[in-house]
């Protein structure tokens, strides 16, 4: 059994840890896999608060269901802490903490369900609507948590978004950025970066000027607190690329065709 379990013990209180490092699935094929049974078996064992520290590839989301909903369920406070990454289904997991902070350096992911689907035209049909309906399942996470809209949170999953500490915690993803005793609240509206319209398109915002007491545009690229997803990261790429380029100059291939023509026919 994947030992995944740690108690911490002083002398005025007792607190439970409960490392979750590892992969998510219904059976355990590896040995380092966390199960909805094995999960459950050892949080019986625990009555008052605890600590859930995630570092987490995500894996099936049906199992992440069900520890998210047993979290969720269980009498005593429970405080998430992502120490490395919470990735697609562990970032379900992770929204199930009263409290949810993350490493200055950790990492959060959120992307669209996938499945692998055998049959006619209409299992993928019918494939293609159990994606649609687990998606908003994970979304009803995400909304109750960060209260973001669920047009935002669907565009972000169909990026593929991952999220530093601080973009995660404007978002209301997290709660707060463990080691920041001066930061721990969540952003006010004057230092959140803008918020994204539901194209997922964020606006420029204005800013005060100090040079002139006026107001001057910001782009998005100036806030520090960044998401980054695989369209964005494929966009950037491109664009650096084409800066780069030099396009050639010279004779087109179809001229020099033709002279070489002439010159044979003259030979």
């Amino acid at each position: 059994m994947n030992k995944f379990w740690n108690w911490v013990r002083n002398e005025d209180t007792n607190a439970a840890e409960l490392i979750f490092n590892g992969p998510i699935s219904e059976d355990t094929w590896f040995g380092d896999e966390i199960t909805p049974a094995m999960f459950r078996s050892e949080l019986s064992k625990v009555s008052g608060d605890l600590t859930v520290w995630i570092n987490s590839p995500g894996g099936d989301v049906f199992a992440a269901s069900q520890i998210y909903t047993m979290l969720r369920n269980h009498k005593g406070k429970v405080t998430v802490k992502i120490d490395g990454i919470a990735a697609s289904a562990a970032s379900v997991v992770a929204m199930a903490g009263d409290e949810t902070l993350i490493a200055p350096t950790g990492m959060l992911m959120i992307h669209n369900p996938a499945t692998i689907a055998i049959g006619n035209k209409s299992d993928m049909e019918q494939a293609i609507k159990l994606l649609d309906e687990v998606k908003e399942s994970i979304i009803n996470a995400y909304e109750e948590k960060s209260h973001q809209s669920r047009a935002k949170i669907a565009h972000m999953m169909d990026e593929e978004t991952w999220l530093n500490a601080k973009k995660a915690l404007s978002l209301g993803l997290v709660d707060g950025i463990l080691f920041d005793d001066k930061n721990n609240d969540k952003p006010t509206d004057n230092d959140t970066p803008a918020e994204e319209d539901t194209d997922g398109n964020t606006p420029d915002v204005d800013e005060p000027d100090k040079a002139n007491g006026k107001l001057k545009r910001r782009k998005t690229e100036d806030i520090s607190a960044m998401s980054y997803s695989a369209a964005n990261t494929m966009e950037s790429l491109i664009k650096r690329i084409s800066a780069l380029y030099t396009p050639v100059t010279g004779t087109p291939i179809e001229q020099l065709d033709k002279r070489l023509s002439l010159l044979r026919r003259d030979v």
